[in-house]
């Protein structure tokens, strides 16, 4: 049976790691699913040290899944967007869920760069919007897979331990 715990927490914790990248699976959830596999198991039994990690990892894993949500729209704002550009990205990225990869990335985006036209902007101002939607989804991507990273670390570390 530990041995499923194991396989089953590394399985999640990769997952996790791709998941990060696409927003349709929930990557740092799945992560911490995997690592909490491990409480399980004879690596960590009754090991203060590793309850805490849990609960912090747990803390973490709300934050960026929350921020996830945020970041982009943030990042539009940040860039001049106004509450169109805001809602443009949000949409585009709701949209984008829908159509794949590609679409998760170009949509908030799009959806942005959208939003600004249709307020009268200039294309130049309504593609800067876009642009900072963008990167303000490529920030929480590597949040997501920071915090993945650090929990593969520690599923590793207390393997090994």
């Amino acid at each position: 049976m530990e041995v499923l715990l194991v396989i089953g927490g590394i399985v999640l914790i990769v997952v996790g790691l791709i998941g990060s990248a696409l927003p349709v699976i929930p990557g740092p959830p799945l992560a911490w699913v995997g690592y909490l596999l491990l409480k399980w198991t004879r690596y960590v039994a009754d090991n203060a040290t590793y309850n805490n990690s849990l609960w912090i990892m747990l803390f973490l894993v709300i934050l960026v899944t929350i921020l996830d949500y945020v970041v982009p729209v943030w990042g539009t704002k940040r860039y001049g967007g106004s509450k169109a550009g805001m809602w443009g990205a949000t949409i585009g990225l709701i949209v984008g869920l829908f159509l794949g990869p590609i679409g998760i990335i170009a949509g908030p985006f799009a959806g942005a760069f959208i939003g600004e036209l249709t307020t009268g902007k200039q294309q130049r101002e309504a593609l800067r919007s876009g642009w900072g939607s963008f990167l303000g989804f490529l920030m929480g991507v590597g949040m997501k897979m920071m915090v993945c990273a650090t929990l593969l670390f520690l599923f590793i570390f207390y393997m090994v331990r």
